[in-house]
C-alpha cells in the first residue's frame, strides 16, 4: 500500500506529471486506453435513454470548481420545480465528471490512499489542508454551502452521473508512475472505489455530446 513517504512534495509532484505527459505522447497514451477499456457501447446507449424527465440539463465538469456542478445541479433541480410548475421527475440532470474532475468520483478511501486532495490541489474545507477525504459525498457540516448538493444526494434524486474512463486511465497511470505502483493495480482500486450509482462512460466529452443528442442543455460547470 503506498504511504505518504511515496508521494512527493506538491511542486516536485506537478513537474513529475508534465514530464510524464511529455514522456508517454499523446498518441501512446491514446492507444494504451483504447486496449485498456471495455467496449461499452450498450451501457452507455442504455444510461443515455435512462436520462429521465422533459426538462434536461448536462453539467460539464472538467475541474473540481469547489463542486459547483452539483450545486448547480441542485438548483437546476429546485428552481426548475417551481418555475415550470412540474414535478422534480419531471426534470433530467446529467453531470459529467472528466479530466481533473474525475476525482470527485471517488470514495473516502481512495483519497487517503491516493492522497487525491494533494494530486489535484482539493482543500479540506475543514483543516485547510489538502483532502484525504472526498470532501463533495457524505460531507461533514460546512464542507459545502448546500448541504443536499453532495453527490449520493443527487443520485437519489435522479441525477445521472457519468465519470470519463480516459480521465480514469490516465489519472491513475500519472499517480501510478510518480508513486512508483503498477498503474493496473491503481486503476483497478479505483474502479473498485467509484461512488455507487457513477456509470464509467468511455470518455467524458463523447457523454458531453450523447447527453446533448437526448434533448440536454449544454452548462459548463469546470
Amino acid at each position: 500500500m503506498p504511504d505518504s513517504k511515496m508521494f512527493p512534495p506538491r511542486r516536485e509532484f506537478l513537474g513529475g506529471l508534465a514530464a510524464t505527459a511529455a514522456a508517454i505522447g499523446l498518441g501512446e497514451f491514446m492507444a494504451q486506453a483504447q486496449a485498456a477499456e471495455p467496449a461499452t457501447g450498450s451501457e452507455f446507449q442504455s444510461w443515455l435513454d435512462g436520462i429521465p424527465g422533459k426538462h434536461r440539463q448536462v453539467f460539464d465538469a472538467p475541474a473540481p470548481n469547489s463542486g459547483f456542478a452539483l450545486i448547480w445541479s441542485h438548483v437546476f433541480l429546485m428552481t426548475g420545480a417551481q418555475a415550470y410548475g412540474v414535478p422534480e421527475s419531471n426534470l433530467g440532470v446529467v453531470i459529467v465528471l472528466r479530466h481533473s474532475a474525475i476525482p470527485l468520483a471517488f470514495q473516502d478511501g481512495v483519497w487517503d490512499k491516493y492522497h487525491l486532495g494533494e494530486f489535484f490541489k482539493i482543500d479540506d474545507p475543514a483543516t485547510k489542508a489538502p483532502a484525504m477525504r472526498n470532501p463533495f459525498a457524505h460531507i461533514k457540516p460546512g464542507d459545502m454551502p448546500l448541504p443536499e448538493a453532495a453527490l449520493e444526494k443527487l443520485i437519489a434524486r435522479g441525477v445521472r452521473v457519468g465519470a470519463c474512463a480516459m480521465a480514469i486511465h490516465y489519472q491513475s497511470m500519472r499517480v501510478a508512475q510518480i508513486a512508483g505502483v503498477p498503474h493496473e493495480a491503481v486503476k483497478k482500486e479505483w474502479l473498485a472505489g467509484l461512488i455507487p450509482g457513477i456509470q464509467v462512460v468511455p470518455s467524458g466529452v463523447l457523454a458531453v455530446n450523447g447527453a446533448q443528442s437526448k434533448g440536454c442543455t449544454y452548462c459548463f460547470a469546470g
